[in-house]
């Protein structure tokens, strides 16, 4: 310890130089830029340290700033032995700066493999130019979804206002033929005594209604159903029995359900009398049904017909019933008002004729034009009293 504090027995290190101050000054001028250089560095890398916090392995900074701080003391302590001869004392600090020196040599060699797998500046930029791709790419993406998603959802609000306008529609139909059907039981009723008479007639009427109802809700959303197989299906019977002395004829014609239920009640009424008076009786008969449409002053008409003749039709007229009941109003008075137009039933020396004329607006598949058929229950219920 003595060796410590008694340093003159020690000789300056400016003796070594002569004491020519040329060669004093340039010793020590060096030494005191390089310990100025040696502290500025570790401050520098110590703010950077402070100042980024995600830094990867700061303790290897840390042993660097103090391995460059220590050699720049012993530097500094180079320039004070010109004078003082301290030589104890900076054999400790050269020691100190050999410590942290090894340290930090065996770190370093330690994080070689992890230094030298860490992405260079170019693959960092190469890999951000690549996410930013990645990126502006699913933005792109995101972008497309986006407007598919809000054209899928007009289509959506589109399809669901379709479906509450034909769930409406539906619901406004289905009471109407109820009503229809109601009317139509009340007054099959009224015009027979026999239990067994009223089911067989009103059977027949309703499974008319169910069968143009059936053809038309098979079409397309207009409602709509063609003419010639609402006839067909209401003439079924007809044809299996009479098929060579029924002839349809007529235009392709598509009507609104409403209309198809009408002519398909006034159908059954014409069928069912035939097969009870004018088929039997004279095997020579012809049914020809014809419909189509013409101008009129009024605009279009549609006219549907039904002809009975044959070499032996006279006195057809004789063999019906004589009281108009319920099936001749339905043919002469309800479809023809329902549908806004008039018809007729008259007999001839040819046989029996039935003409309907209606406008074709009530008719034709427009459903803009076609009038609502809970008029058909109003006018069943209300204008005809069969009592």
């Amino acid at each position: 310890m003595q060796n410590f504090v008694d340093i003159w027995q020690y000789m300056p290190h400016g003796m070594c130089l002569l004491w020519q101050p040329w060669l004093v000054f340039l010793w020590a001028g060096s030494d005191l830029l390089i310990f100025l250089s040696y502290t500025a560095i570790p401050v520098a890398l110590l703010t950077v340290l402070r100042r980024r916090k995600d830094i990867p392995y700061s303790g290897l900074v840390v042993l660097f700033a103090s391995f460059i701080l220590l050699c720049g003391l012993t530097h500094l302590m180079g320039i004070v032995t010109l004078w003082y001869p301290i030589y104890p004392w900076v054999g400790l600090l050269k020691l100190a700066t050999g410590f942290v020196s090894a340290a930090t040599a065996i770190v370093l060699f330690r994080l070689i493999p992890i230094l030298v797998s860490l992405p260079s500046p170019a693959q960092l930029a190469e890999t951000n130019r690549k996410l930013e791709a990645e990126a502006r790419a699913h933005e792109e993406t995101l972008a497309k979804l986006e407007d598919l998603v809000a054209a899928r959802t007009e289509e959506l609000h589109a399809a669901n206002a379709r479906l509450a306008v034909q769930t409406r529609e539906a619901v406004h139909r289905s009471g109407n033929l109820l009503s229809v059907v109601t009317s139509l039981t009340r007054q099959t009723a009224r015009g027979h005594e026999r239990t067994d008479e009223f089911v067989e007639a009103l059977l027949g009427r309703l499974q008319s209604l169910a069968k143009a109802t059936s053809t038309v809700l098979r079409g397309d959303d207009h409602q709509s159903g063609d003419l010639a197989t609402i006839i067909r299906q209401q003439l079924d019977p007809l044809l299996l029995t009479y098929g060579e002395q029924v002839i349809i004829d007529g235009p392709d014609t598509q009507i609104v359900s409403e209309a198809a239920q009408q002519i398909s009640l006034a159908i059954h009424e014409l069928a069912t009398n035939a097969q009870k008076y004018s088929l039997p009786a004279r095997p020579d008969v012809h049914i020809d049904v014809s419909w189509g449409v013409t101008k009129g002053e009024r605009g279009q008409l549609f006219t549907f017909v039904w002809r009975e003749s044959g070499s032996h039709t006279g006195g057809m007229r004789d063999e019906r019933p004589a009281e108009a009941g319920f099936g001749t109003k339905l043919l002469t008075r309800i479809v023809p008002q329902v549908l806004r137009g008039r018809a007729a039933r008259s007999y001839t020396e040819e046989g029996l004729e039935y003409r309907l004329e209606v406008p074709a607006s009530a008719v034709l598949a427009n459903p803009g034009d076609a009038d609502t058929i809970s008029l058909a229950a109003s006018l069943v219920d209300e204008t005809f009293d069969f009592e």
